[in-house]
């Protein structure tokens, strides 16, 4: 290994090189018809090793941290020369690999881990050879072409880690419920996505001790809890895709928010956010060449599709707008909401799935700033939205409140109008859980509209710890709710007018 500390890189091309691997990851995020990307951190080992410094100083050399990823179809163990990327200090010594060249519904297995050589090049990686005997090989599934296609996903939110002087606890908990999930797929029962809507991390840990606040303080939270290891291989073998909500950082985000903390919290926040949630997300463009993530994003929604589905994955979160005059509120910004129209009403056909951290419908009893409930302009417009353009098919999930639940909505006037609402959360929270006395189960929404849209169909409400598994074709869907440890806790089927 000496030999690619040397100043002299030209020497050792043949001698193989071991991949290390990753300390977060891999986590498999977007996956289409035809590409991959695949989310990994490394480690620059080099800046804390004594000798490596003495021996890099000695030389007046530089280390250069590299991911690699190979793949090949499933069963084959024919894999395709590796790709080298940068792993970038700046985002945790981590970066994404994307894999082209897929083909749709097709199984494919894949290595991924990382290495390090003062190379500056990453052709002459290329022309290493590399050992991948301590690198494990994940499964997962392309996208599929086909619009009818049915598809079964994993939603939740809020997986409670509380860490207490470098200490975690209720960690494995917490964790069991990713196993109970595991075990599902184990079982041979398809899964196509895990959809995570917030509170993937808890940066303020409920303020009971000093929330984090510099941006070391929260990659470090984001390596303690992707890095457990039934969420790890979870988020390896499955397309994971996430949004934020208020504890990625501060509780409450931004009802109490000073004008220094949108200068000094919120960039930190939303730094490691992007680095660890969305960069391996649709919400980043690829190069000319679909090589690698590109530019910096201007906004922190997205949307994708994969067979009968088409999902919206909403900022409900950073955007928002308090004032005293209703009309004026938001939850989302005015560019936001006109992507939702467009996508709502661009006739694919296909299952309208919207993520929202945060409850569209149903209500608490008494209003919920913090909910869809607080910003009755914007929930209006898009209910309307939906009759007037008689939109079919549309589904609302979200997590956030602590129990499960689904309901529907109708309208009189418009016999064919159905908005859909499921709720799954808490994937962990060791403190009581909202109970079905907290909500408005039935009777009129409240809105602006000129329209009467009544709820129906509504509960069970389980409040327990849980995840919902949504088995959607279309025709109809059916959500089933596990609690942590993977027993079948309630089944509701919603159908398609």
């Amino acid at each position: 290994m000496l030999a690619n500390f040397t100043s002299k890189p030209d020497r050792g091309t043949n001698i193989e090189m071991k991949v290390k691997s990753l300390t977060v990851g891999p986590i498999l995020g977007a996956v289409t018809e035809s590409n991959a990307r695949i989310f990994g951190r490394g480690n620059d080992w080099s800046s804390s090793n004594s000798f490596l410094k003495w021996w890099n100083n000695i030389f007046n050399t530089k280390q250069y941290f590299y991911g690699v990823a190979r793949i090949s179809l499933s069963g084959t163990s024919n894999f395709t020369t590796p790709n080298i990327f940068r792993l970038n200090p700046i985002f945790d010594m981590s970066g994404v690999n994307i894999f082209n060249d897929l083909s749709p519904d097709q199984e494919y297995e894949y290595q991924m881990g990382w290495i390090s050589s003062n190379w500056e090049n990453p052709a002459r990686i290329k022309e290493t050879p590399l050992d991948w005997s301590g690198i494990k090989i994940y499964k997962f599934k392309s996208a599929s072409a086909q619009k009818n296609q049915p598809r079964s996903f994993i939603f939740g939110s809020c997986r409670y880690l509380l860490r207490l002087r470098s200490g975690s606890y209720f960690d494995s908990r917490g964790d069991k419920t990713f196993r109970s999930v595991l075990k599902q797929i184990d079982a041979q029962r398809e899964t196509d996505a895990l959809i995570m809507l917030g509170d993937q991390i808890y940066a303020d840990d409920l303020n009971f001790v000093s929330p984090d606040k510099r941006i070391d303080q929260f990659f470090q939270r984001y390596q303690e809890v992707f890095s457990q290891p039934y969420i790890r291989e979870l988020m390896a073998r499955i397309p994971t895709y996430m949004t934020l909500d208020d504890h990625e950082i501060e509780d409450n985000w931004s009802a109490r928010a000073t004008q220094k903390d949108w200068v000094t919290l919120f960039p930190v926040a939303i730094h490691a956010y992007l680095t660890y949630q969305l960069s391996h997300s649709p919400l980043f463009e690829l190069s000319a060449d679909r090589s690698k993530i590109v530019g910096t994003p201007s906004k922190l929604w997205y949307s994708f599709t994969d067979g009968c589905c088409d999902f919206f994955i909403m900022d409900a979160r950073t955007e928002r707008y308090f004032s005293d005059i209703e009309e004026d509120k938001r939850i989302i910004s005015v560019e936001q909401m006109e992507s939702l129209k467009e996508w709502l009403a661009d006739d694919s056909g296909k299952i309208k799935f919207i993520g929202s951290s945060v409850p569209f419908f149903p209500d608490f009893k008494e209003t919920d700033a913090d909910k869809w409930s607080g910003f009755l302009y914007q929930r209006t417009e898009i209910l309307d939205f939906i009759f007037t353009n008689k939109i079919k098919q549309v589904v609302f999930l979200s997590g956030d409140v602590h129990c499960s639940m689904s309901a529907e909505l109708i309208c009189d006037e418009e016999p064919d109008f159905k908005v859909v609402s499921i709720i799954s959360s808490a994937f962990f929270w060791p403190y009581a859980h909202n109970q079905a006395k907290s909500f408005q189960l039935e009777g009129e929404l409240k809105t602006l509209s000129a329209h009467k849209y009544h709820l129906t169909n509504a509960e069970p409400v389980n409040s327990i710890d849980n995840f919902t598994r949504i088995s959607v074709d279309p025709k109809a869907l059916k959500a089933e709710v596990f609690s942590r440890k993977g027993e079948l806790v309630s089944t509701k089927k919603h159908i398609f007018s």
